[in-house]
């Protein structure tokens, strides 16, 4: 989740002339589903209300769709909802493509989407102040965009790390 009190960030500012930045105080934000494409560098997201096992099967659903054919591996921290019943049947019925592997707990290191989310939280809303929740949403949807663009950046800036 993109929030607006996460916005603060370290910075550089003379002495005595520290920024102040302020919120709107409505802990509103947005709610992004993604993964990462190790071999390309395509960042495939969507955003969504709530996080539940039903939001993730929409997620899973959406993905065989963006890349019809061929194998998925997708490796996945260990949130409740990654496990959940409800998504087993569809595990089942599509795991000649789609594979979920996990992280061992406690590893966001380990987890490349992790990164992508801190390169778009230091992009988008470091030091910057949203009136409300809607350009929260247009800068986020414009930085993945942008990223889209560059892929290669993509891959040198998180892949290469591993």
């Amino acid at each position: 989740m993109i929030r607006d009190y996460q916005a603060i960030g370290r910075t550089w500012f003379l002495r005595g002339k520290q920024r102040i930045i302020p919120t709107f105080g409505q802990h509103k934000g947005v709610k992004l589903i993604g993964t990462l494409d190790y071999g390309t560098g395509e960042i495939f997201c969507i955003e969504e209300e709530h996080y539940d096992a039903k939001t993730f099967l929409h997620f899973l659903q959406k993905l065989l769709t963006v890349y019809p054919t061929g194998k998925i591996v997708m490796v996945l921290n260990n949130a409740r909802i990654h496990h959940a019943k409800l998504i087993q049947p569809f595990l089942d019925e599509h795991r000649n493509r789609l594979e979920l592997v996990f992280l061992p707990p406690y590893s966001p290191q380990l987890n490349l989407m992790e990164g992508v989310w801190k390169w778009l939280k230091e992009a988008v809303i470091h030091n910057v102040f949203f009136g409300n929740v809607q350009k929260i949403k247009l800068a986020v949807r414009t930085f993945l965009k942008d990223v889209d663009q560059r892929r290669a950046e993509v891959i040198d800036r998180l892949c290469v790390r591993m």
